[in-house]
């Protein structure tokens, strides 16, 4: 009875609930883009306060952007691109020195980015309830990755980036049978699995959003000359 309970949990969060996100992320983002423009902003409150602001606010975002990246090839690429010069523990080592800097990093910043939310008057009073939410389930997001290393350095063979991997690779190409390649997997990778989706679940409600207005304009364009009056 147990046995048939945990399988239909594991199908239902594994393998239905991340289409379930998806649709909402990408349904959810051009609804708000395309009827709550106004709301499409990042919402900084450094006028506001700007005390460790540009430390805690560079080493958050550069922190949760390497982990994304890093996330998003080691998770999708096929095993057979890169079996011939890189084999699956020294992935998984390479996952870990890298994803441990980053996940230190992401953790530290979003740390002082929430305890400045939290106990900043000012800051606390132009936050709505979902921007200390997201950046809450963010941190501790990370936290939890940065815990499963501890797990990862138990077994150094690479096995389980791959069993992950191809559970990923399984939803986002359609490959079918998805959830069954976490039926044996530890608590602590379906939990952060779990907490990853949910994010995503929210972005559309949150001022995550912004992610879609990456200014890579500014690059490109012509400088912008300020000159005195007189």
């Amino acid at each position: 009875m147990f046995d048939a309970i945990s399988i239909y949990f594991n199908h239902l969060i594994y393998g239905y609930y991340p289409y379930l996100v998806g649709t909402v992320f990408l349904i959810g983002s051009l609804m708000r883009y395309d009827h709550g423009q106004f709301t499409w902003k990042t919402g900084s409150s450094q006028m506001l306060s700007s005390k460790n602001m540009r430390l805690a606010s560079n080493l958050f975002h550069v922190g949760i952007i390497v982990i994304f990246f890093g996330h998003l090839f080691g998770m999708l690429t096929p095993h057979w691109m890169y079996d011939r010069f890189l084999d699956p523990g020294t992935k998984q080592l390479l996952a870990i020195v890298v994803g441990g800097i980053a996940g230190a990093m992401c953790v530290v910043g979003g740390a002082m980015l929430l305890h400045r939310r939290l106990t900043n008057v000012r800051v606390r009073a132009s936050s709505s309830t979902m921007d200390t939410a997201i950046l809450g389930l963010i941190v501790f997001q990370a936290a939890l990755g940065m815990v499963t290393i501890l797990f990862s350095l138990g077994h150094m063979d690479g096995e389980m980036m791959v069993t992950l991997a191809s559970w990923a690779q399984a939803i986002v190409f359609f490959g079918g049978g998805a959830a069954y390649y976490l039926e044996e997997v530890s608590w602590i990778y379906k939990l952060h699995i779990f907490i990853g989706l949910t994010i995503i679940l929210l972005f559309p409600f949150s001022r995550l959003v912004h992610v879609w207005s990456v200014p890579f304009g500014y690059i490109t364009r012509r400088y912008q000359l300020v000159r005195r009056r007189g």
